[in-house]
């Protein structure tokens, strides 16, 4: 609703401040424009950024990790660059199928999948509901694979349902952000401090009302509980990596999900937070290697 009110963000205007811009290019899939990354060869890895984010957030990992794979990093539907697409495409159903048919037209089969927050919660759907993907190993940074307590599971369903209602919500939002020192004290909330080029990054996005919009109808749309009733169900190889200041996706889910999930392993990052792959990219990067046996 409202999404004429809401344009995507322009990437001329921002191409020459976004991260390895070079490797990026534009796809038709699913009835969605996307915008992804491509580098390196090899096998296949699939990244899949956070609610409210975009393929920024791998930034500090793509240059180790392209070279040992074929890294894909597209922004969301709703998320920076990459259009809302059709009906129900922002649910979590619709994400993975629109993934799933960008994969095809890019003609890659992910051996590894790497999702961060909601995304992991992304990729958790695809492993489950897509056949090729039975075998591919499955890393979750901090994710969110079973329903958020307290007020977070607030924000993701009927206050976002509410925002994404009211017309001025983007807009006011949006203006938030732009105000000098806001994305600094949001991002603190999260548990995580990042340096300067990660501030200016997440304010670009979260200034930007078209972004916000398609953020705030992701939230509305996301339905956690049909997942976390079938994750004992996921039989890939699983790795979480958990950032143990986390305020966003508590550690204590991480817990949770090793019960429904044997096979899982974990791993704590000590005082680091919500985005403790932004914090510490390198250490991310050599972990995730790890997890895959390179």
């Amino acid at each position: 609703m409202f999404d004429r009110y809401y344009p995507g963000m322009t990437w001329a205007e921002h191409r020459a401040h976004w991260p390895h811009a070079q490797h990026s290019r534009f796809v038709q899939a699913g009835g969605i424009q996307w915008h992804v990354q491509t580098l390196g060869q090899g096998p296949c890895i699939l990244l899949l950024h956070g609610t409210g984010s975009g393929n920024f957030s791998w930034r500090g990992l793509l240059p180790t990790l392209a070279q040992h794979f074929t890294v894909v990093a597209p922004d969301l539907p709703g998320h920076a660059f990459t259009s809302r697409g059709p009906e129900g495409a922002l649910s979590l159903s619709g994400m993975a199928e629109g993934l799933r048919a960008l994969m095809l037209q890019l003609q890659l089969t992910p051996r590894v999948i790497v999702g961060h927050s909601a995304g992991a919660a992304i990729a958790a759907h695809m492993a489950l509901h897509i056949d090729s993907l039975a075998r591919s190993t499955l890393i979750g940074l901090n994710p969110a694979w079973l329903p958020l307590p307290g007020v977070a599971s607030w924000l993701f369903g009927p206050a976002a349902k509410l925002a994404a209602l009211n017309p001025l919500s983007a807009w006011a939002t949006a203006k938030m952000a732009a105000k000098p020192g806001a994305v600094a004290e949001w991002i603190a909330r999260t548990g995580s401090t990042l340096d300067a080029q990660g501030l200016a990054l997440y304010t670009r996005v979260l200034s930007d009302s078209g972004h916000v919009h398609g953020v705030l109808s992701m939230m509305a749309a996301w339905r956690l509980k049909p997942l976390a009733e079938r994750l004992h169900e996921i039989r890939n190889p699983v790795f979480m990596h958990i950032g143990a200041q986390d305020q966003t996706v508590p550690p204590a889910l991480a817990d949770a999900a090793c019960k429904r999930l044997p096979q899982a392993r974990s791993h704590i990052q000590p005082g680091l937070g919500h985005l403790a792959h932004e914090q510490d990219p390198a250490g991310t990067a050599l972990y995730l290697l790890r997890c895959c046996g390179i």
